[in-house]
């Protein structure tokens, strides 16, 4: 089966992209990283747009959209590496008073961890006693909730919209690295050409490149389908693009990727904690394995 785009689609993607290129560009996104904080501003701009209302019905004040018109939202603010409870937030939307309109600002208890717990406005799940965690990532501020107020097993498994969307932002970064590394590999010389005329560097280009376009073949196909196996798959071929991915663009830019003048560094750091969301990839082996099994 042959997935392409619709005409709306590509407008929705391209009028994302575009937002987020006049208010969160590379410069900013540095900015940010220096000085912790959530862009109210921009938060609301992101509801006024619908970006967190995609898929609430009309009827309801929403854009009416579906999942497959999330995902493409969601690669585009994983491209970025926009910071926030994006999809706490997208979740909430006409069930909490304002989240849809981005005047609130929902964070979640995931597995134990709540991302932006100092910021939220609503909380989601029993944040009760969550102490701050450092984060690897300094886009994304984290709290550790009490083994005993997280409901363990009870708890149930993660939404598989909210995997999905994770996804979605997994696959943003790993396209975006790929680009950086293709970028950095035409225009850095050494011995008198570019570093993109030695094999090992274009092998590790391809690679960035065949992973990311499998993730993104099976993040797109699961928004369509919806079935809980197929975004489990979708989850683990995007996390492994996203952070192998990351981590092959540091090593075509070489000591320079870890500096602060770079954000490659960073896409590393937010795929890393992307990875523990929603169960992490243990519930989604879990999930694809009883697929395959029944």
């Amino acid at each position: 089966m042959r997935f392409q785009l619709t005409e709306d689609q590509r407008a929705l993607r391209d009028g994302v992209r575009g937002l987020l290129a006049r208010r969160f560009d590379s410069e900013a996104l540095r900015a940010a990283a220096g000085t912790p904080g959530l862009d109210r501003a921009l938060w609301r701009e992101l509801g006024a747009a619908g970006f967190f209302a995609l898929r609430l019905p009309e009827a309801d004040g929403g854009v009416g959209l579906g999942l497959p018109e999330a995902v493409l939202a969601f690669e585009e603010a994983g491209r970025v590496l926009l910071p926030g409870p994006l999809v706490a937030s997208h979740l909430a939307a006409g069930e909490v008073a304002g989240a849809a309109a981005g005047e609130t600002v929902v964070a979640a208890v995931d597995g134990g961890l709540v991302e932006w717990l100092a910021e939220a406005d609503i909380v989601r799940g029993d944040a009760e006693g969550a102490r701050p965690l450092r984060s690897v990532d300094p886009l994304t501020p984290l709290h550790r909730v009490p083994a005993d107020t997280t409901g363990g097993a009870a708890a149930g498994p993660a939404d598989p919209v909210a995997v999905l969307l994770t996804a979605a932002e997994q696959l943003g970064t790993a396209g975006r690295t790929c680009e950086l590394a293709v970028q950095h590999a035409r225009t850095r010389e050494q011995f008198g050409q570019p570093i993109g005329a030695f094999q090992a560097v274009k092998h590790l280009c391809a690679q960035m490149l065949v992973r990311t376009e499998v993730a993104r073949a099976a993040v797109y196909a699961a928004a369509v389908t919806a079935g809980p196996a197929d975004i489990a798959a979708a989850r683990l071929l995007a996390d492994e693009a996203a952070v192998r991915g990351a981590r092959d663009c540091l090593q075509v830019h070489g000591g320079m990727g870890f500096t602060w003048e770079s954000e490659v560094h960073l896409h590393l750091k937010r795929a890393w904690v992307r990875a523990q969301r929603t169960g992490g990839a243990t519930e989604s082996e879990e999930l694809l394995a009883a697929d395959l099994v029944a």
